[in-house]
């Protein structure tokens, strides 16, 4: 049988999905990707754009190869962050539904399978969130596993919704977007996805949260290196939380919601398969996230800056 994401299927029927993905020097990942896109079973036709945001290296012949045999396309532009590379991706493309993935994630075999069928029975919806989750391969991915299983049920609404974003699996109609403009605000270097849900908060709008389209994050990093990228991310963060603050909208849990939340990871960490490290780690991740986000407010302006700007090459 062929597959969905073979070329004379392609062109057989009116591509459903464009599927983009932004690239900084992330090649080595970016190929199991590739590979979990290919291997998408009884799923809608899609294409698939990277979009490489001024990698100091060029993508290996393996990734050209992968592109080459489904006639996906590999675009180029300057370093100008993950916000801009999508929405240039989305400028791009002609699927009448855009996906966002990561390319270090993986995305399991039924997962466009699960998307489709709740897009089709979802007609009023625009913004649909894809299940995310961890691989428990180590100590940091128990921990990311902890955090997104507590954070996605914990910000679950009644109504199926979410309070919650993560482009790493995120999936909105077309008709929702506009194509010159883009999706995504280019001011952000990093968190635009959380400047995209205060701006869909604003309207009262928040995505629809497709539990059986699962899309896995593998971490491989130290614990060290872990919390490492997690203080880089933090300073990244900052001016885009800085850009929220003036909307009037709370996309950070308060500190009620943070003891809830603390609470259910309490809870799950249990699981023999996660386990208390686990717990111990994250608390950690996320106190190093906090304080560095209150010192990004405290410091004035001109330093922030500085270290966003020492810190763009390393996004």
């Amino acid at each position: 049988m062929p597959s969905a994401a073979d070329p004379d299927v392609q062109q057989a029927n009116r591509l459903f999905a464009s599927v983009i993905i932004a690239v900084y020097n992330d090649w080595a990942p970016l190929a199991n990707c590739l590979q979990s896109l290919a291997a998408q079973t009884k799923a809608f036709s899609f294409e698939v754009i990277v979009v490489d945001d001024g990698s100091t290296h060029n993508a290996p012949a393996s990734i050209l190869e992968w592109m080459q045999k489904y006639r996906w396309k590999i675009l180029r532009q300057p370093h100008l962050g993950p916000a801009a590379a999508r929405n240039h991706g989305i400028r791009q493309s002609v699927g009448e539904i855009l996906v966002f993935t990561d390319a270090d994630c993986i995305l399991e075999d039924h997962c466009f399978a699960a998307l489709g069928a709740c897009i089709a029975a979802s007609p009023s919806c625009g913004y649909f969130q894809l299940c995310l989750a961890g691989v428990r391969s180590n100590l940091p991915g128990k921990a990311e596993d902890l955090r997104l299983i507590a954070t996605q049920s914990f910000l679950l609404q009644p109504d199926g919704c979410i309070r919650y974003m993560n482009t790493a699996g995120f999936a909105v109609r077309r008709s929702c977007v506009d194509v010159e403009t883009g999706l995504f605000d280019e001011r952000a270097l990093r968190a635009e996805d959380s400047l995209l849900l205060a701006n869909l908060m604003r309207r009262n709008q928040l995505p629809f949260f497709v539990r059986a389209a699962a899309v896995r994050h593998p971490i491989n990093l130290s614990v060290l290196g872990v919390l490492r990228r997690t203080v880089r991310s933090a300073l990244l963060e900052a001016p885009t939380h800085a850009i929220i603050s003036t909307l009037g909208i709370k996309v950070l849990m308060n500190h009620r919601e943070r003891f809830g939340m603390l609470r259910s990871i309490w809870r799950i960490s249990k699981t023999k398969s996660i386990g208390r490290a686990a717990f111990v780690l994250l608390v950690a991740r996320q106190t190093l996230r906090l304080l560095t986000l209150t010192a990004c407010r405290i410091l004035p302006r001109r330093k922030r800056e500085e270290n966003v700007v020492g810190n763009l090459g390393q996004v």
